[in-house]
């Protein structure tokens, strides 16, 4: 895809959604940490609808300890994968108690080093949070690149630094959430909304659906 088609992707990106941003429902850094964590394999409606009555107790790492692995657990049981991420987020908490002041570390080896915290949620982290023009590919992000034509790549690092060479810099802060809006609502797994998209004509996918 030549630089001139991206550039005008994004453009209708921006016109289209000038302010993106998660639908995780957070209100400080730690509570995005911690629904970052929880969303993984998980829609973030889910997440929202156990992280509100979680956050009204526990919206500090101080607070989280003291719920107890045991006590979180309650709190996300209905969420895929609970067990480990409750494992993850009291790891994650100390971790902050210990090392960081219970304030989230401003770099992404610091945050990787966190339990529960890969390449993805820290580079969410770092975009959402401390503004950063970085790119989280997640599955929508990877198939929208890939399928689209943005950026070939077979894993999710691969994708990320081609999108971060082929993107404009005006356009990398929000690039992450225009991105994973599309793939949700438009650039769908199974049967893509082609006769909906903003950038139909300019995608590269071979097997559009028909209006």
């Amino acid at each position: 895809m030549n630089a001139k088609t991206v550039q005008e992707i994004f453009l209708r990106f921006r016109k289209a959604n000038p302010k993106p941003t998660t639908e995780l429902v957070y209100h400080n850094h730690f509570e995005l940490l911690i629904a970052v964590i929880l969303s993984a394999q998980a829609t973030d409606k889910s997440v929202n609808k156990a992280s509100a009555g979680l956050f009204r107790l526990a919206n500090t790492p101080e607070k989280m300890l003291a719920l107890g692995e045991s006590g979180l657990r309650e709190h996300i049981k209905t969420i895929g994968l609970y067990k480990a991420k409750a494992k993850y987020i009291i790891g994650a908490c100390k971790m902050l108690v210990e090392q960081f002041k219970s304030r989230l570390p401003h770099d992404r080896e610091a945050l990787q080093s966190l339990p529960g915290v890969g390449r993805k949620t820290a580079n969410v982290i770092l975009n959402t949070c401390f503004g950063e023009a970085v790119i989280a590919v997640d599955t929508h992000i990877f198939r929208v690149a890939n399928r689209t034509g943005l950026a070939k790549g077979k894993t999710p690092l691969a994708v990320e630094q081609q999108l971060m060479r082929v993107i404009p810099e005006k356009f990398k802060k929000h690039a992450h959430h225009w991105l994973v809006l599309h793939g949700r609502y438009t650039c769908i797994a199974r049967k893509p909304k082609c006769p909906d998209c903003i950038i139909n004509d300019l995608c590269e996918y071979k097997h559009k659906t028909p209006g």
